[in-house]
């Protein structure tokens, strides 16, 4: 189907902290990318974004600051806005899920859904925080994991063995911000019955959409083969837009059914703003020949493919989702980037380092673009991109071409010659990269579109090294001047390839060459400069990055790791409990173990073992060696030798690793998983018998 117009939406970011490189990787430069290339090919297109304001995690940081969550909101939707605006994501509008605007539509949209039987209610019992009053969320909820027994796991997961969790499996689970004990208690909601969907979705998305992302595709296909069950679009908390219907009194919209209306909203804000220049809001929303495209993180996928066209379907009159392009996750130096851990590279912190560089970092995270799978960032790839690439590649090409024209034409572009073969078959080379950058474009594969750029990059690169201009203006300055017109005539072809991936250099290149904002028609013509227009002042385009500057933010990192590594041990402490007692003994069981003091002689790893530790005791009656899994919580074993420990002379003898051990080391499980050697308070004699 022939569209008039493409409306792009970007993920809402939670304004409860600034973003990061992982949120610009997954969603953002993606968007801006595509967004960018459409406005160069001249199509009508509108980029909406928002801060999602709204949720637990605002209310978490606000408590933590001792702030209102209004307050939280202000702060962070303006640094979000601001550092989107520095990195130059292109929106037509950013707004906020706060605005009255917003919560005005939300509300009457619950409402037409409402009053339409679209909802049903349900009343279940949920976790409740007794002191404070408040139901809570899985995430805010933490206790032991039933499989690996770690201490503060999730209600939705469990971080140290990765088992996805529902805080009814947890066991003694508690208020992760608190430390409170929950109770039951029963609460009544509305909920968008999904199942109702199921097959309708199964159709539009198994059948109807089979190109998108085999990602996407994947995720969806695997909720629908599960079964779709109803999604509660209500919750308890102080915080959101109240729910519109009597006697709901201290309830208000679930922020994942309030966020995605913020869209429309943000829509209709700019539209009511602005109608001579962006027509009626609902001409983007209602209109079937509007396409309408969201950009995501792997996280977001059910919400936009699923729940969102769900939401959209029950109401009856919106267009739905015609692709959902959606990234996995991207790492920082081989590690999940976190927020809560400070484990990332925050746009704002980035820029005080990195002043100017915008263009660097995006240009790397679209090389490292997680389009399919999880990709991972670290700074000595950055700074090899931008000395290898960005510098050695691209800016060396431009920079000479440029100086040469200086040096040798008064900065004025000389005349274009008779083409020679050679010059043919680079311009051939360079038609063949430039289809293939459009046709990735279109397919939203943007890092192997960057690619391509860099590959006519490239072409330039080696023509004008092989031509040797230089060289050439000993002899034939008429040859001269060829070579570095089509030279020129490339640079201005580059400057329209990357204006979409970098922005802020392509802006630079056009000052530099004096031209004004081609289109994206203009792109494979090498006539773009006519013979004797005066190129403007000649700068490097990009610069070299020293290996004290990258140094400087791995240093960061391992502070940054130490501390958390820090950190996560004293909450482990904090949150130690005491296994639970074992069943009923008697002291005839006990009496059967011969417990007794030995003086260790001598303690070394055992070979071909990472577990082992072989001990040489004294046990007052001669010597006896025992082997003891216990390596792991002492790689120095030297530090055991001289002291008087317990170990059950009774226990058989075996052969481990071709070593015989004859009974058992005593040891205790710290908190923190580690074992402990049981000692004697004071010195006895070896051999003497516990009892």
């Amino acid at each position: 189907m022939t569209f008039k117009r493409t409306l792009v939406t970007s993920a809402l970011p939670y304004a409860n902290g600034p973003v990061h490189i992982g949120h610009l990787a997954g969603v953002y430069v993606p968007a801006d990318i595509y967004v960018r290339y459409l406005r160069m090919k001249g199509e009508s297109v509108l980029f909406v974004g928002g801060s999602d304001e709204h949720g637990v995690p605002v209310t978490i940081r606000a408590r933590k600051e001792g702030i209102t969550t209004q307050q939280v909101v202000d702060r962070y939707h303006e640094l979000i806005k601001r550092s989107f605006a520095e990195f130059g994501i292109s929106f037509d509008v950013y707004s906020r899920t706060t605005s009255d605007i917003h919560h005005k539509f939300a509300s009457d949209y619950f409402r037409t859904l409402y009053d339409n039987g679209k909802f049903i209610e349900q009343t279940t019992e949920q976790f409740y925080d007794p002191e404070t009053g408040h139901f809570l969320t899985d995430r805010n909820i933490r206790g032991e994991c039933p499989h690996c027994h770690a201490q503060g796991a999730y209600g939705d997961q469990c971080e140290k063995c990765g088992s996805t969790l529902s805080p009814e499996e947890l066991i003694n689970p508690y208020n992760a911000e608190t430390g409170n004990a929950l109770v039951k208690k029963p609460t009544s909601h509305w909920y968008l019955p999904l199942d109702q969907y199921q097959s309708w979705l199964e159709n539009w998305i198994l059948e109807n959409h089979k190109e998108w992302r085999p990602n996407v595709y994947g995720q969806c296909k695997s909720w629908l083969d599960g079964g779709l069950k109803p999604r509660a679009v209500t919750r308890d908390l102080d915080w959101g837009i109240p729910v519109p219907v009597e006697g709901a009194d201290g309830k208000v919209l679930y922020v994942w059914f309030d966020a995605p209306i913020g869209y429309i909203s943000n829509t209709k804000e700019l539209c009511d703003a602005h109608p001579e220049k962006y027509g009626q809001w609902e001409t983007w929303w209602k209109d079937p020949q509007t396409r309408l495209i969201h950009f995501i993180g792997k996280d977001n996928i059910v919400f936009h493919c699923i729940v969102f066209p769900s939401m959209l379907k029950a109401e009856g009159s919106y267009i739905l989702p015609d692709n959902v392009p959606s990234n996995e996750f991207l790492n920082l130096e081989g590690d999940k980037i976190s927020t809560s851990r400070n484990w990332a590279v925050w746009l704002n912190e980035y820029l005080e380092d990195f002043p100017g560089k915008q263009d660097v970092l995006r240009y790397v995270l679209t090389a490292n673009a997680p389009e399919t799978k999880d990709n991972d960032f670290t700074w000595a790839d950055f700074q090899a991109r931008n000395n290898n690439e960005l510098v050695a590649i691209y800016g060396n090409f431009i920079n000479r071409a440029l100086v040469l024209t200086n040096k040798y034409f008064n900065g004025q572009v000389p005349a274009a010659g008779e083409l020679t073969d050679y010059d043919k078959s680079t311009l051939d080379e360079m038609q063949h990269s430039i289809a293939e950058m459009i046709r990735l474009l279109d397919a939203f594969r943007f890092r192997d579109a960057q690619k391509e750029a860099m590959n006519l990059a490239r072409i330039g690169n080696k023509y004008l090294a092989d031509m040797e201009p230089w060289k050439m203006a000993k002899t034939d300055m008429t040859r001269t001047g060829a070579i570095l017109n089509m030279s020129l005539q490339i640079a201005a072809n580059l400057e329209i390839a990357f204006r979409a991936f970098l922005p802020f250099s392509s802006e630079k290149l056009r000052g530099m060459l004096n031209l004004p904002e081609l289109t994206i028609e203009h792109l494979g013509h090498f006539n773009l400069l006519e013979d004797g227009h005066q190129l403007g002042e000649v700068s490097l385009l990009f610069e070299k990055i020293e290996d004290e500057t990258i140094q400087h933010q791995l240093d960061r990192l391992a502070r940054i790791k130490a501390e958390n590594e820090q950190k996560a041990k004293q909450e482990e402490l904090a949150n130690w409990k005491p296994a639970a007692i074992k069943e009923a003994t008697s002291i005839d069981d006990f009496d059967k173990m011969d417990i007794r003091v030995a003086t260790v002689l001598d303690c070394q790893p055992v070979k071909k073992s990472e577990r082992l530790l072989q001990f040489r005791l004294d046990d007052g009656m001669g010597e006896r060696t025992i082997l003891s899994g216990i390596a792991q919580s002492y790689p120095d074993p030297s530090v055991l030798i001289g002291k008087q420990i317990l170990f059950i002379a009774n226990f058989p003898s075996r052969k481990m690793m071709g070593i015989e051990s004859q009974g058992m080391i005593l040891s205790a499980v710290d908190a923190d998983g580690k074992l402990v050697v049981t000692t004697v308070s004071r010195e006895v004699k070896n051999g003497c018998q516990v009892g």
